[in-house]
């Protein structure tokens, strides 16, 4: 059975149980070839820079694994781009059979093999079955930790950030002047090219030694416009977006997982990069933090007037950072966020018949008003207990008029451009007993 075979028989099921047993019968013939195309196709930050991929009509006289990887590994150093990839691309496809192409060789340049696998899925059969030879890196990066949750570690030295309502950007800068960009999945981000020149034109490239990660987060002038260009899957640009970093570290340490060197001097080292490259741009920014002593009354009041002007701001929250905390590529107590809910008052304008389990009752409310001379229209669909739901909708004529307390997380541009909305907005309660009463 040839490797295109094998795709198709895994893509054959949703079973996981089966897909799982044709991953351990491939380990167990040492299938090398299979799972180094998985390798290629699943390792994240391996991008071979090409979108436009042809599918074969017709059966060539078969292509040379060794012929396809070493066309990948110029992808992947972008020694070949443009049309000189185009052409090799297509000199492939016609080398190829034609089911080996489109199910195995294709797959793998379009990073999505399309049969229900994920690197997980092949690294928990390996390390089952100690096949650890065939384990795939897995693209991670910090995160933080709700502190909500963790109030015990809100003592001692913090280094204070406001928290961005944007998306996070993991950058990395090859000496080869190869530029990638990911989110924090590993989702290769395309869209940012502007970003990308931007760090080509005024970071001195040649002056390291070694590939450099330059974490951080894109925002644009609302959250749901970037989220419409981190989904486009055409190359449209959105020159609005900027970069805000927050940290950095050398490739080699960020895929071990690990960065023993404290986030202070990270940070000291990320001002020094900024100041020096990126001062003058408008583009590439750093994000300022602020150092408190939570053990200290002075640490409190600071922690609190920070932490108070970052909601009037309009900032989603706050990061709570440990000044002497290495980097780790997984969720730590070392980072913590604090993200303060809103609470706003609008009129039920109108209300929508729910789906599903809800069918017959009240799915959502659309409610509309002013509040510190923003104009609001929003649908709030959750908070509802299934009673409320229930009593509500027998009484929906009721609804219209009334007063609505909505909690969310933070408030953003409509997509009409006029209006404001809110994110992840919840029904809190009914603000009076009267029409337009607020109490």
């Amino acid at each position: 059975m040839d490797n295109s075979e094998i795709i198709k028989l895994i893509e054959s099921s949703n079973s996981r149980l089966f897909k799982e047993s044709i991953i351990l019968e491939q380990m167990k013939k040492g299938n090398d070839i299979f799972f180094k195309g998985l390798s290629f196709a699943y390792n994240k930050l391996l991008t071979f820079g090409v979108k436009q991929l042809p599918v074969a009509e017709k059966n060539g006289q078969g292509l040379d694994w060794i012929e396809f990887s070493k066309i990948c590994e110029k992808l992947i150093k972008r020694e070949l781009t443009g049309h000189a990839a185009r052409d090799q691309i297509i000199i492939l496809k016609d080398k190829s059979y034609k089911d080996e192409w489109n199910f195995f060789y294709r797959r793998i340049l379009q990073k999505d093999m399309r049969c229900g696998l994920s690197e997980r899925t092949v690294n928990n059969v390996a390390k089952k079955n100690n096949y650890e030879q065939f384990i795939i890196p897995v693209f991670s990066c910090q995160l933080a930790q709700d502190c909500e949750l963790h109030k015990k570690k809100l003592n001692g030295k913090k280094s204070l950030e406001v928290k961005l309502d944007g998306v996070r950007a993991v950058t990395v800068i090859y000496p080869t002047g190869k530029i990638d960009m990911f989110s924090r999945n590993g989702k290769e981000l395309n869209n940012f090219n502007h970003i990308k020149d931007e760090i080509s034109k005024t970071f001195n490239i040649s002056s390291i030694k070694e590939a450099l990660v330059l974490d951080g987060e894109i925002v644009s002038d609302d959250f749901q416009t970037l989220m419409k260009q981190i989904h486009r899957k055409k190359s449209s640009q959105n020159k609005d977006a900027k970069l805000f970093l927050f940290d950095l570290l050398p490739l080699e340490y960020f895929k071990k997982g690990i960065y023993e060197k404290s986030y202070f001097s990270r940070i000291e080292e990320l001002k020094k990069i900024h100041e020096r490259f990126f001062v003058q741009s408008h583009v590439i920014n750093i994000i300022d933090s602020v150092n408190v002593d939570l053990d200290t009354e002075k640490g409190e009041i600071e922690f609190k007037n920070f932490n108070k002007n970052s909601i009037i701001n309009g900032y989603e929250g706050i990061m709570i950072k440990d000044p002497e905390s290495f980097y780790e590529c997984k969720r730590s107590t070392t980072w913590l966020k604090s993200k303060p809910f809103i609470e706003i008052s609008l009129e039920v304008k109108d209300y929508e018949e729910g789906t599903g389990r809800n069918k017959g009752k009240l799915g959502a409310i659309i409610a509309e008003g002013i509040d510190e001379d923003k104009n609001f229209k929003t649908n709030v669909g959750s908070g509802f207990t299934d009673l409320q739901r229930k009593e509500f909708w027998e009484d929906k004529d009721k609804l219209i008029g009334q007063i609505i307390e909505i909690r969310a997380d933070s408030i953003s541009k409509s997509q009409d451009g006029e209006n404001w909305s809110l994110r992840f907005p919840r029904f809190k309660s009914f603000r009076g007993f009267d029409k337009k009463e607020k109490l």
